[in-house]
């Protein structure tokens, strides 16, 4: 009797929680072209509901996917409930007209600047006592940390934390850092090192740089997308949280062609360059910002293309654009090889070859700088390219360019594979 009471109470607590990661697992804002399904994958027992005309949507297979069709564009507020009875969570749909953009394929530059000081790494401080100490230690502090203030004064930058440490004169002060979206505070008492500053043993960095590829323009926001994924410190490996950026022209200074193994990449300058626009956001589906300077990057309204659908899109001969010389962007031919259609959840939409002798021969195939470059395929653009496969230089993956407008869009509304471009970076500072 005791065991089945165990079995009920270990079989209802395994309920709750595949019922409570579904709810989690379902986005509060969701970004729709017009005529596109909503698809939600739910367990049973869970329905959504227009909360101003009460229209409940039927589930499909077995219960498992909500699904119903967007007719008109406009935002379309639902709620999720439990039984038709129990309200769960509040869903908010965009839904945007079909789009036609502008592709590029641009080398560009890109700065960025961080919401605070990132904590990259921690060293061991040697004292005026010729001790080492870890004043970082028992704080709580972590790789990955962003450090945003120091006794109530905003961080913004490296100088501002290096200045609010040296003032401490070696007085216990109180940091205030973001993980994951949640502000923690701790203290932690500064050493006064050998060179007579106060450090805390921190490695810490403020702004990250680097060369990539523009994908397209769009013209009703006069916004650009650009790689296809979001820049990684190449220290904590995690996406940087951005405060603002610079976009900037480059000048390509040398290709390191790509082997198995050994990817490749362009080597360009961003040094007393023209600036182009500014980045306001860096997601795992791009990076994002406003065009100010249209003329530099030759853009032409008869260009324009519209963003295919997954349903247009084919396995098959199709074509990318790309700059390697003469900062002039050309068109070079590929095969996509795999669609994977129902992807939402990371920038591996399509398997993609390079059948371009041209490019193999001076490239090798896919290399980093590339990443961005627009996709075509029956005059369409259908995603950009963001990895290489190491161990297949010429072959990787793009993303959806319907993945990447929409989240344009929403971020103005609310074998081993390695990204196709830098690790972005700028020096580090001992703190």
């Amino acid at each position: 009797m005791k065991n089945i009471k165990k079995i009920f109470i270990i079989s209802f607590l395994l309920l709750i929680l595949i019922y409570a990661t579904n709810i989690t697992s379902i986005p509060k804002n969701i970004v729709l072209f017009q005529g596109e399904k909503i698809k939600l994958n739910t367990v049973l027992g869970i329905k959504l509901q227009d909360k101003t005309n009460i229209k409940e949507y039927e589930t499909v297979q077995a219960s498992t996917q909500i699904e119903t069709n967007t007719s008109e564009t406009g935002k379309l507020d639902l709620k999720l409930q439990l039984f038709g009875k129990i309200p769960l969570k509040d869903i908010t749909v965009n839904i945007i007209p079909k789009t036609s953009v502008i592709p590029l394929g641009n080398a560009v530059g890109l700065k960025l600047y961080t919401s605070g000081v990132l904590v990259v790494g921690m060293s061991e401080i040697q004292g005026t006592d010729n001790i080492k100490y870890k004043p970082y230690e028992s704080t709580g502090i972590e790789e990955g940390d962003m450090i945003i203030g120091i006794n109530n004064n905003t961080v913004t930058c490296t100088k501002d934390l290096l200045e609010n440490v040296n003032s401490s004169k070696g007085e216990e002060i109180k940091i205030k850092y973001v993980r994951k979206g949640e502000a923690i505070q701790t203290s932690i008492t500064p050493i006064k090192s050998v060179d007579n500053n106060y450090k805390l043993g921190l490695w810490v960095r403020d702004a990250a740089a680097g060369v990539g590829t523009v994908s397209f323009y769009d013209p009703i926001t006069k916004n650009f997308a650009a790689l296809g994924h979001g820049i990684l410190d190449v220290d904590t490996e995690q996406l940087l949280d951005i405060a603002n950026g610079d976009f900037v022209t480059t000048k390509i200074l040398s290709i390191t062609k790509g082997a198995k193994g050994i990817p490749g990449k362009i080597q360009g300058s961003i040094e007393n360059q023209i600036s182009i626009g500014e980045i306001y956001k860096n997601t795992e589906f791009g990076v994002y910002g406003k065009l100010k300077n249209m003329s530099i990057l030759n853009i032409d309204p008869k260009n324009a293309m519209e963003i295919a659908s997954r349903d247009e899109i084919q396995q098959g001969p199709a074509t990318i654009i790309c700059t390697l010389e003469d900062n002039k962007p050309k068109e070079y031919q590929v095969e996509i090889q795999k669609i994977y259609k129902n992807n939402n959840t990371n920038n591996k939409s399509m398997l993609i070859k390079v059948t371009d002798t041209e490019l193999i021969e001076k490239t090798g195939g896919i290399i980093q700088g590339m990443s961005g470059s627009p996709i075509i395929q029956n005059g369409k653009v259908v995603g950009a390219l963001t990895h290489v496969l190491v161990n297949d230089p010429q072959t990787g993956y793009g993303v959806f360019a319907d993945l990447m407008i929409k989240q344009m869009r929403s971020v103005r509304i609310g074998l081993k594979k390695v990204p196709t471009e830098f690790f972005y970076r700028v020096g580090r500072n001992l703190v």
